[in-house]
């Protein structure tokens, strides 16, 4: 492992904090770097009232010196500013203990029973409030270094959201790398990250009327990186096959329950000869004429761009709770409601480009190495006039 990093904090204490180890001295960075995609995560049509109070800033503890990155550890602090309604209720002093009731009634779809069962726990908040999708707002500040890290190298990361219930947008199975920096652009000025104008109408109308009945929406996305070089990963163990790592990354964001490299499931369908992508020789590179295996094969980069589509299931908390069990008198109950989103699936495409940066980091810097910017950069060179004689 390259790179390594940590998230801790629960979702109404007093902050979340971010440690990523192994990025090279001699980067570029600011908060503001990281400010922008923070921004991202908050918004879309559909978040709750949570992201009326919070204005996601982070804050750059360690690991980086006048602007720059020195080879330790940075760390990373971004306050809750729901704490001051929650100090007491999250206190870790015990003079606050049962300053709140406790949560006894489990959501259905959520890690609430789950985790009181694991963590043998009676009040259910000591589950919720880790499990929560508010830790991922420090996954995006710790992948903002991660995709400032790629850009040094050419290598850029987007994503948009493809459908929201039942409205999708039509795309083709293997999209040019113009066409996804197109789709992007499109998506940033659109309130539910959607390129497709007419369906961002749709889809927000769903989402009100979602709304008023209590319920939520799920919904799908695509994530993609492109410039990025042929050979990272390894097909030589399990472990170690790149479209593992990154469906692993993107199946640990909280409600997603799928995930597609490339065409994915749809190559199920196909014959073998539709669905292999056929391989040229261009401007002393290699190239494939299609990319149905979203710029991946035997578990490494082919240099084409990777693409990865993900599905996210509707939020679990409702407004209109559904049935449960008290877990202490068994009794018959409807489900604990804890604020929450209609839709967050706007928001879970920025954290899916997030895990997505700090993978590819990892891959990246276990091929090329270096604990400095130049001496990575020069072993890459060194990589890119190889390929070119190869």
């Amino acid at each position: 492992m390259a790179i390594r990093f940590l998230t801790a904090g629960e979702s109404h204490g007093k902050a979340l904090i971010g440690i990523i180890e192994g990025i090279p001295a001699g980067l570029s960075i600011s908060a503001t770097d990281i400010e922008e995609d923070l921004r991202r995560r908050q918004g879309g049509y559909g978040r709750g009232g949570r992201m009326k109070i919070e204005a996601d800033r982070a804050e750059i503890l360690s690991g980086v010196r006048w602007g720059m990155t020195i080879g330790s550890p940075i760390c990373l602090l971004i306050e809750n500013k729901d704490w001051a309604n929650w100090s007491e209720a999250m206190s870790p002093e015990k003079i606050h203990e049962g300053s709140k009731e406790p949560i006894t009634r489990p959501r259905p779809g959520h890690a609430d029973l789950a985790g009181a069962i694991k963590f043998a726990q009676k009040d259910m908040r000591n589950i919720l409030e880790r499990s929560s999708a508010r830790e991922t707002a420090m996954r995006v500040a710790l992948g903002a270094v991660a995709k400032r890290f790629l850009r040094e190298f050419g290598i850029k990361i987007g994503s948009f959201v493809t459908g929201i219930g039942t409205i999708n947008i039509s795309l083709p199975l293997s999209i040019p790398e113009e066409r996804l920096l197109e789709l992007f652009s499109l998506s940033e000025g659109s309130q539910v990250r959607c390129p497709d104008t007419e369906a961002t109408k749709e889809i927000t109308s769903l989402i009100d009327r979602a709304s008023k009945s209590g319920d939520s929406l799920g919904g799908q996305f695509l994530v993609f990186a492109i410039g990025v070089p042929p050979g990272l990963g390894s097909h030589i163990q399990w472990d170690r096959r790149l479209g593992g790592r990154l469906s692993q990354a993107l199946s640990s964001i909280q409600a997603i329950k799928g995930v597609e490299i490339g065409s994915g499931f749809r190559t199920s369908e196909m014959m073998g000869s539709e669905a292999m992508d056929i391989i040229v020789y261009e401007g002393n590179r290699f190239k494939r004429l299609t990319n149905h295996a979203g710029g991946i094969e035997g578990g490494m980069t082919n240099g084409m761009p990777i693409t990865l589509r993900a599905v996210m299931k509707p939020i679990p908390t409702q407004r209109r709770p559904l049935r449960s069990v008290d877990i202490i008198t068994k009794d018959v109950v409807e489900a604990t409601y804890e604020r929450s989103d209609i839709c967050a699936v706007p928001a879970a495409s920025v954290i899916g480009e997030a895990m997505v940066a700090l993978v590819l980091t990892d891959a990246f810097l276990e091929k090329f190495g270096g604990d400095s910017i130049s001496e990575t950069k020069r072993n890459y060179q060194s990589y890119l006039e190889y390929i070119e004689r190869f």
